[in-house]
């Protein structure tokens, strides 16, 4: 595996892979690397004939009082458990090198409307941070596909939207959530929870378990169904941002006809906020 730090020497790598003819995947992280990233790997393995990876925690999409500077770096394991997965390039840049003219002045690219909806309420400015890092990513890594996980479904729709609207020739693929055995999806910030929170945080994924069971026994969305499971999370020790039954397609609010349905969750345990969803059709 080769590991390049710096831009001009990530272009050369590129233009090489290019002049061989080579078809490109790219797996964007932010490091602190579980197995939910190493199948994302694995996946765009399956979609190119090379893949590039990258390691860089954003401070472009974390909030002033947000977990930016304990947010867990690994970079030694990361490298070992990426040349595991013979990943061909690694991409390992500081913040000079991705914004150097600085955090306020680099230039941004926003999603509207669909950046400012639930985690973007709660987190303001965070997708604008996301959305920023992986365009200037993609311009510099030039993949034909690049592969996230679902787990941040409406972070995949607006890098979806995003690479439609500025027309970049990338294919964007969505890879299903890995979870624990008791279902707690797989995360980074998982260690952050003490050992009595542990043992609570599966409940998330069983409440949206419980919201899909629900939502096919009636055949679709009824009136007070969000209400109630809020009150359920925080009955189990939760407290909640959000919970909202959306249209899977573009996470606007579903009417009868919709039968695609995404139910999302974003809820804090102690001091980690923890963020799910589970897909469902009627």
């Amino acid at each position: 595996m080769i590991v390049v730090e710096t831009i001009p020497a990530l272009r050369r790598e590129i233009a090489a892979l290019r002049r061989a003819g080579k078809r490109i995947a790219f797996v964007p992280t932010m490091g602190n690397l579980h197995a939910g990233h190493l199948k994302l790997v694995q996946i765009a393995r399956q979609h190119a004939d090379v893949v590039v990876a990258s390691i860089y925690v954003n401070p472009l999409q974390f909030g002033p009082k947000e977990d930016f500077g304990a947010y867990p770096r690994t970079p030694d394991d990361d490298k070992k458990a990426l040349e595991t997965e013979k990943t061909d390039l690694l991409f390992m840049p500081t913040d000079a090198e991705m914004y150097p003219r600085g955090l306020d002045v680099m230039t941004k690219v926003e999603v509207p409307a669909l950046g400012d909806i639930l985690c973007g309420q709660f987190r303001p400015g965070h997708f604008r941070g996301v959305t920023t890092v992986v365009n200037r990513l993609f311009s510099l890594v030039q993949p034909d596909v690049a592969v996230f996980g679902k787990k941040d479904y409406q972070q995949l729709m607006l890098i979806k939207l995003m690479v439609a609207d500025l027309g970049l020739p990338i294919e964007i693929v969505g890879v299903d959530t890995m979870r624990e055995a008791d279902g707690l999806a797989l995360s980074s910030r998982n260690n952050y929870l003490s050992p009595a929170e542990r043992q609570v945080a599966p409940k998330l994924y069983a409440t949206l378990r419980d919201v899909c069971d629900r939502i096919l026994k009636e055949g679709g969305v009824r009136s007070g169904i969000e209400t109630d499971t809020l009150h359920a999370l925080e009955t189990a020790g939760f407290r909640a941002d959000y919970l909202s039954v959306r249209r899977a397609a573009d996470l606007g609010e579903p009417g009868p006809q919709d039968k695609a349905l995404v139910i999302l969750v974003a809820a804090w345990l102690g001091r980690t906020r923890l963020i799910d969803n589970i897909e469902v059709t009627v």
